[in-house]
């Protein structure tokens, strides 16, 4: 590997990333997203993924900037593609249980396993197949990879190497900076055949020889992706009540304390000012490997930073949460509230849900507040993405972006 992929855990870093690419963001992105020359050698996709998913920047701003420069029609696919984030975390928040499948799926299938040896060469990128074992090792020493290529590794994790699809996302999960419990879980159900019942994503060496400039073309890969079966997915649930038993329904004109967790380290744009007496900023990612922890431990410190000016307020920075930090740093704030931007399904949304009743037996609630962008999206995502997809214009247009 001759260069690599860096990130800077800022708001700053995401902007200037953002402001780079706007200007590629239109038939250079639809012409060469799906081609990935190497780490350090991309130009054709934004790679601003790191920062969205920890909303140092967010989707709002990112579009509202690409429609800025280009039409709708010339940045369709951009757009989408930022959208297809947004569809991925309104399906799961609509169906939580197949989350909470994975996790069990994930660890029991991890208890049982019997071929360590297997499963340990695949994440040591030492398998002997072309393109995918320089993947898993970019995948650890940067913590990024080109979406293409994350399709073509799940594809052979699943179907070549037959490694469990759990274990797969898992190990993205761990190592991507970028990794969104959503996102990452989602699409390693696509490739496997779950997402969409029956349909498969097959690597060929072909297509990966094309893709890459001639990089790799691995030999040995399976033929034939055949599609792995599940419990049928019960229907879509209504999005969340935020004002349901056991929360304090959030209220703008209540003192409180902010919390702000790796879900959203931008909440001067969704909580109101008047409300935050003090802050608590949790500088954690549970489960995740070195790089993608020590990213959003930089991104707690830029956020406290831009949190103590913009709410005028003190702000800790903490490493975890539990009970006992949340009551003190209430107490401390002289409040009986908690205000947080709504973690969505995944381990933060998980963790936050087990303190909530213990929280509330101190007499201690916790309000959360959902972005807009969400409050608009996510209803459309009952159903498969073309369902999102013939909604884009309007919803932009009731965000006054087009």
């Amino acid at each position: 590997m001759t260069a690599m992929e860096t990130f800077e855990s800022s708001r700053a870093a995401g902007l200037a990333r953002l402001a780079a690419f706007v200007p590629r963001a239109g038939h250079h992105y639809a012409n060469g997203r799906n081609a990935d020359p190497g780490p350090g050698n991309r130009r054709d996709v934004s790679i601003l993924s790191p920062w969205l998913r920890h909303r140092l920047i967010t989707e709002r701003e990112v579009v509202e900037a690409v429609l800025a420069r280009h039409s709708l029609n010339a940045a369709e696919k951009f757009v989408q593609e930022v959208l297809w984030r947004t569809y991925w975390k309104g399906w799961l928040e609509q169906r939580p249980v197949v989350w909470q499948r994975y996790i069990a799926e994930r660890d029991s299938v991890r208890s049982g396993f019997r071929g360590a040896a297997d499963l340990a060469r695949a994440e040591a990128g030492a398998t002997g197949i072309d393109g995918f074992d320089d993947w898993a090792q970019e995948l650890v020493a940067t913590g990024y990879l080109h979406n293409h290529a994350r399709m073509w590794f799940a594809s052979i994790w699943i179907f070549t190497l037959r490694l469990p699809w759990a274990l797969g996302a898992d190990f993205f999960q761990r190592h991507l900076i970028d990794g969104d419990p959503a996102s990452n879980t989602l699409s390693w159900r696509w490739v496997a055949g779950l997402q969409t019942a029956g349909k498969t994503y097959l690597a060929r060496a072909d297509n990966i020889e094309r893709y890459t400039g001639g990089r790799f073309r691995p030999s040995g890969l399976a033929g034939e992706a055949m599609p792995l079966r599940e419990e049928p997915v019960p229907a879509a649930r209504p999005l969340p009540n935020l004002a349901a038993p056991g929360l304090a329904p959030y209220d703008p004109r209540r003192p409180a304390l902010l919390l702000v967790t790796a879900e959203d380290f931008h909440p001067e744009s969704v909580v109101a000012t008047g409300a935050v007496k003090s802050a608590l900023v949790i500088g954690d990612s549970p489960g995740a490997g070195a790089l993608a922890q020590a990213f959003v431990s930089g991104a707690a410190t830029d956020a406290a930073d831009r949190v103590a000016g913009h709410f005028a307020c003190p702000v800790t920075v903490a490493a975890s949460f539990d009970a006992e930090t949340l009551l003190a740093a209430a107490a401390a704030a002289g409040t009986d509230r908690i205000v947080t931007a709504a973690p969505p399904v995944g381990p933060i949304a998980d963790r936050l849900a087990e303190l909530v009743p213990e929280l509330a037996r101190a007499g201690v609630g916790v309000g959360m507040v959902r972005r807009q962008w969400d409050e608009r999206f996510w209803p459309h995502a009952r159903k498969g993405f073309f369902a999102l997809k013939e909604k884009i214009p309007a919803v932009l247009a009731s965000e006054g972006l087009v």
